[in-house]
């Protein structure tokens, strides 16, 4: 077997189970110059191996939900970018909802010296970028956690969320498409995101471009028309125009 074959296998192998996946990581680990990396991201992502990200690459295909740990690796860089960019939306004096996920919880850093602001927390991200933020007035949904995924579920959960309603939510997802919409690995999530989405008066879905037209499970929640999705710069024209196409504005951080 070549060297790069031996490589791109072991690149791979890492991705799906959430190691190094970043260019300047991989490029330490093998010993290999950033470029030639780069060349084995693009060679296994024309593979359908890997999606790229900002600054690395993810794996796509399977059916195994990573937790918050993996994910904290992926397309860290876009992931800040994105976290940053939703921030700027959220006025003195509202209510906002945080989903659970790594994009959200970094979101919620950005919010730490905001002052008037009440935010509805519905995963334990949130609430620990939150926790000695004396000025923010935190609520928690409830309900039944998802370790893997560090998010609250279930009916306790739904219960809460029929009881109030926010200026913003601010939505996490595996993936995302212009037809199916949000893309999660149980029904319960995707049952909970439609609520959010009902509750808000504007939604935001904050996704990397890896994440853009995949499909990892088979839960689904529907995006109205008129939601934002705030992705990074390594979206492409035609992920946005379809995206665009069905009434969703397309913010690119």
């Amino acid at each position: 077997m070549r060297v790069s074959e031996a490589r791109r296998g072991e690149i791979v192998r890492l991705a799906k189970s959430g190691g190094l996946t970043s260019v300047e990581e991989l490029s330490a680990l093998f010993k290999v110059t950033a470029s030639t990396i780069r060349r084995d991201l693009d060679h296994l992502t024309k593979q359908g191996l890997l999606a790229r990200t900002y600054g690395g690459a993810i794996a796509i295909g399977g059916r195994h939900e990573a937790s918050v740990k993996q994910r904290s690796l992926e397309g860290y860089d876009a992931k800040r970018l994105i976290a940053a960019k939703a921030a700027e939306y959220i006025q003195p004096g509202e209510t906002v909802l945080l989903d659970a996920g790594t994009t959200v919880g970094a979101m919620a850093e950005f919010l730490r010296e905001a002052v008037d602001l009440t935010v509805i927390a519905a995963g334990l991200t949130a609430l620990e970028a939150l926790v000695d933020a004396d000025e923010v007035h935190v609520e928690c949904i409830g309900g039944t956690l998802r370790h893997v995924s560090q998010g609250f579920v279930g009916p306790l959960a739904e219960a809460s969320l029929r009881r109030v309603s926010f200026d913003r939510a601010f939505l996490g997802a595996d993936a995302v498409t212009a037809d199916f919409g949000i893309c999660e690995a149980g029904y319960e999530q995707t049952q909970l995101k439609e609520l959010m989405i009902e509750r808000a008066v504007q939604t935001y879905i904050l996704a990397h471009s890896a994440k853009l037209g995949q499909k990892p499970f088979h839960a689904w929640a529907p995006i109205p028309p008129g939601t934002t999705l705030i992705t990074d710069s390594e979206a492409t024209r035609a992920q946005i125009d379809a995206f665009e196409g069905k009434g969703i504005e397309v913010v690119i951080a």
